[in-house]
């Protein structure tokens, strides 16, 4: 195998290959990347058993065939190669060594033979559909820090993805939840996706497809079976097992009575929660909302470091409530919010708490309060 590839291009694919890979494993051949020259150009593949990723890429191959190298090590060199460089990779099977020419600089790698190099197995797929890149990024991104963290709770640990009925008619729709906090986001249903099973998509995966869905505004192909979820466009394809378990009625903890409205600007709000926060104890990270017709006050009071108070102008017209919540749940859901406006949605100081982004009702997200 011999070929030469743009260095950007080369850093590119080996980047996507390593960030899977994992560092401490017991099969060596897990540490490699494939890497797969035929005439069309090259492929590097990479797994850790659960998320298969290829990248396809242009190069000039002088000599068609394959082997596996570490994908950490590799990526550092590429990395620490000039911009511009032209890198040529010739693998020799009398030495078993796979040799890295660019410019000056040239290097040896143990490889080891393509055979050990578990592919994962094709899957039946049930439903395929296409959607924007930009349609998922937001299905994905929005939903993604209420992942679970827990292990014991391992249905919770990543993004349900699947269909149902939303306020504008069918929906694809992402949810997340760690029993503390919730979000729920839908999207016009694609084309194709009517009938899909419901999966969850483990929070490694949906950390790996933000690299994929970043590339422009390209259309994403969305196979999904039972047991497995794929997503590729032109050059990549990230295929991973979904988790094997059930995930909660979420619907039960989406509150709709909550009749008492406050509407204040996002970000003034999420830099009022930081700013008073920092005076909170690590541990409980408790802030307390005093809202009065108009008016919110922000306030943290810990015994052992301080006490903070901020007020806020508000949209707010009903009876006066006292309520908290952790500050770090606060901020996370404030980030979220695209538009100018923030709307929150209580009962009383002891239910959750509904937030949306101003009157959209595609994006919700719901709070547990605290006793402050």
């Amino acid at each position: 195998m011999r070929f030469s590839i743009e260095r950007a291009t080369l850093l590119k694919a080996v980047a996507q290959a390593q960030s899977v890979v994992e560092r401490r494993n017991t099969i060596p051949i897990l540490a490699n990347v494939l890497i797969e020259a035929v005439e069309a150009g090259v492929s590097f593949r990479a797994t850790d058993l659960d998320i298969e990723v290829v990248d396809k890429a242009e190069a000039q191959v002088e000599r068609t065939g394959a082997t596996t190298v570490s994908a950490v090590m590799l990526h550092e060199i590429v990395r620490k190669l000039p911009d511009g460089a032209l890198v040529t990779l010739t693998d020799d099977a009398v030495s078993g060594r796979l040799q890295i020419q660019a410019g000056r600089s040239s290097f040896s790698l143990a490889t080891l033979p393509r055979e050990d190099f578990p592919v994962m197995a094709s899957s039946e797929y049930m439903t395929g559909f296409k959607a924007p890149a930009s349609v998922l990024r937001r299905l994905f991104e929005k939903a993604k820090f209420a992942i679970s963290t827990e292990e014991t709770r391992y249905y919770l640990n990543g993004v349900y993805m699947h269909t149902a009925q939303g306020e504008e008619g069918p929906a694809l729709r992402c949810v997340a939840t760690d029993g503390h906090r919730l979000a729920r986001i839908d999207a016009p249903l694609p084309e194709g996706a009517a009938g899909m099973p419901g999966v969850i998509v483990p929070r490694k995966t949906v950390n790996e497809l933000r690299k994929l869905l970043d590339e422009g505004e390209a259309e994403i192909e969305v196979s999904v079976s039972e047991t497995k979820v794929r997503f590729s466009n032109a050059s990549l394809t990230l295929t991973s097992k979904v988790i094997d378990g059930t995930f909660p009625d979420y619907s039960r903890v989406i509150p709709t009575g909550n009749t008492r409205r406050l509407e204040v600007d996002a970000q003034a709000f999420a830099k009022a929660v930081d700013r008073v926060a920092t005076v909170s104890s690590e541990r409980s990270r408790a802030v307390k909302l005093a809202i009065e017709e108009d008016r919110l006050v922000l306030s943290v009071n810990a015994p052992d470091s301080g006490a903070a108070e901020e007020e806020l102008i508000v949209a707010y017209a009903d009876e006066r409530l006292e309520i908290g919540f952790n500050a770090k749940y606060l901020l996370e859901i404030a980030g979220q919010v695209d538009r100018e406006n923030a709307v929150f949605l209580f009962n009383s100081a002891g239910d959750p708490t509904l937030m949306r982004e101003g009157n959209d009702t595609s994006a919700v997200y719901v709070v547990m309060p605290m006793r402050v």
